[in-house]
C-alpha cells in the first residue's frame, strides 16, 4: 500500500471517455461529489470542446488528468506538453520510449508526467505480434526504470505489475493502474486483458485507479463512484 500522503478521494481518477463533450459534463454533474478527479483522453480530444471541458472542470475545482499518451518525435512532444502547462492539468500521459520521455519531462513544469509502460489491452501474445519476446512484467519494469531516470513523476501500469514496481521503486514512482473491474461474478466483455478489482490494485501498490465503464455504464454513476469510494476509504484509513 502506498505511504504518498494522497487524499483518499483523489485515489479514484474517473474516466471520461464519450464522444462529446456535453455527454462528460453531463456524468460529471451526475457523479456530483462522489468523485474529484478525472480523465479526458483522446476521444474528447477528437471531438472538440476538449479543452474547454479541462477549464470547466478545474473551475470546478476538479484534478484533471490529460491522457494524450503522446508520442512523436521528441521535439514535437516537448512543445505539446509546453501547452498543456498552465491549464489547471494534474497528470498527463506520454509513451515510455527515453527519447519522449526525457522531452516530456523537459517541459512538464507543475503537471506530472506519467509513462505508458504496457496497454492494459495488451497481453504476452499482443507483444510477441510487436516483436518484443520476453514477459510484461519485464518490459513494464524496465520502462518504469527509465520513466524514473528521465524524469517522469509516474507510470501508467496494470495491478499485475504494481505490487513489482512499488518493490522496486516505492514512493519515488507514482502507479496509476487502468483496468479496473468488478470484484467478484462474471466481467463484461471488453478489450481490457489485464484488470484487477478496486482492492486488488490497491493491495499491489497503486497510488491512484482509472476507472471508466464500471461507473460510466452504471444506473446509478453517482452510487457507483461512490461504493468505489468506500473501499478505498476502509483501506486508506487516513
Amino acid at each position: 500500500m502506498s505511504a504518498n500522503p494522497i487524499p483518499r478521494r483523489e485515489r479514484l481518477i474517473v474516466a471520461l471517455d464519450l464522444p462529446t463533450s456535453a455527454e462528460a459534463r453531463a456524468l460529471v454533474e451526475r457523479i456530483g461529489e462522489a468523485a474529484c478527479f478525472y480523465k479526458v483522453g483522446l476521444e474528447l480530444l477528437t471531438s472538440g470542446g476538449a479543452f474547454e471541458l479541462i477549464d470547466w472542470l478545474a473551475a470546478r475545482g476538479a484534478r484533471v488528468f490529460a491522457d494524450l499518451k503522446l508520442y512523436d518525435i521528441p521535439e514535437t512532444v516537448r512543445r505539446a506538453v509546453a501547452n498543456l502547462r498552465g491549464r489547471g492539468i494534474a497528470f498527463a500521459t506520454v509513451h515510455g520510449d527515453r527519447s519522449i520521455m526525457e522531452a516530456a519531462a523537459q517541459e512538464k513544469g507543475e503537471m506530472k508526467i506519467l509513462a505508458v509502460t504496457v496497454l492494459t489491452s495488451f497481453d504476452r501474445a499482443d507483444l510477441e505480434e510487436m516483436g518484443y519476446a520476453g514477459d510484461v512484467g519485464q518490459l513494464v519494469l524496465a520502462r518504469a526504470r527509465g520513466a524514473l531516470e528521465s524524469g517522469c513523476d509516474g507510470v501508467i501500469a496494470s495491478g499485475l505489475e504494481a505490487a513489482k514496481l512499488k518493490a522496486e521503486f516505492g514512493a519515488r514512482l507514482l502507479v496509476v493502474t487502468p483496468g479496473i473491474r468488478p470484484a467478484g461474478g462474471s466481467r463484461p466483455a471488453d478489450d481490457q486483458k489485464r484488470t484487477v478489482d478496486v482492492a486488488q490494485a490497491f493491495a499491489s501498490g497503486a497510488d491512484y485507479i482509472v476507472v471508466g465503464r464500471p461507473i460510466r455504464e452504471a444506473a446509478d454513476p453517482r452510487a457507483a463512484a461512490e461504493a468505489i469510494q468506500a473501499t478505498i476509504a476502509s483501506i486508506f484509513r487516513t
